[in-house]
């Protein structure tokens, strides 16, 4: 059962069409561009810059550490942080720009209708980001999460982004097409490596090899990317 919560006037789900001036241009370079977005927030957060944080529902002590610590310090470098609501990674790091109470924001882009949280766990979660930042999804309310609805979310997540920072991908994970997708779109994908005898880190150490940038630190992905200002 997935819970609602409660929306009042504060939490009014609002619409913008693919022909309208809010409707963010990074989509555009999607192959399917969603026709319509909701959300509830601040819609004009997606015309400013930001960095993705994805990886593993079951994540390590320690990877929800290196979320925390990457999403606040790129958060206060001047990107907002866009994840998928997700156990685990995802949760981390759009709770930890909640915490910092400061200019960065986090946007958080969920596979059902916005009356229903997934998972239902993070129904304060939700409720935070709605305040303080962005819930946004294709799907109209009353809809349902369904397991093609997230690789769908993943591409949004992708094409909205600047680029992907992947802590803790197994094989066949979420955060493995959000890398690829994101790659084929020409964002940045930034990896973490961690042990080779882990399997949190098989999908990880497999962009590696195809390519992507491997970091350790908040200062590798910056260097990759132009100087931002947020407004």
């Amino acid at each position: 059962m997935h819970t609602p919560f409660s929306l009042t006037a504060d939490f009014r789900i609002q619409v913008v069409t693919l022909d309208c001036p809010q409707y963010p241009k990074r989509l555009l370079d999607l192959s399917d561009p969603p026709q319509k977005l909701f959300y509830v927030g601040d819609i004009g957060l997606l015309a400013q810059p930001m960095l993705a944080i994805v990886g593993a529902r079951k994540a390590s002590f320690a990877g929800i550490r290196l979320a925390q610590y990457f999403s606040s310090t790129l958060g206060l470098a001047g990107y907002h942080i866009i994840s998928g609501m997700a156990y685990g990674i995802d949760g981390a790091a759009h709770q930890s720009i909640l915490d910092l109470n400061a200019a960065p924001k986090t946007i958080a882009v969920c596979g059902n209708g916005l009356d229903r949280t997934y998972p239902p766990e993070h129904r304060e979660l939700a409720a935070r980001i709605a305040m303080n930042g962005l819930l946004l999804s294709e799907y109209p309310p009353g809809t349902r999460p369904k397991g093609f609805h997230f690789p769908r979310r993943n591409r949004i997540i992708a094409a909205l982004s600047l680029g992907v920072v992947v802590i803790e991908a197994a094989q066949k994970s979420g955060s493995l097409i959000t890398a690829y997708l994101a790659s084929a779109l020409g964002r940045e994908v930034f990896v973490l490596p961690g042990s080779i005898s882990s399997p949190l880190f098989e999908g990880s150490h497999q962009l590696i090899q195809e390519g992507a940038k491997l970091v350790r630190h908040a200062q590798d992905v910056l260097e990759e990317l132009p100087n931002v200002y947020l407004h």
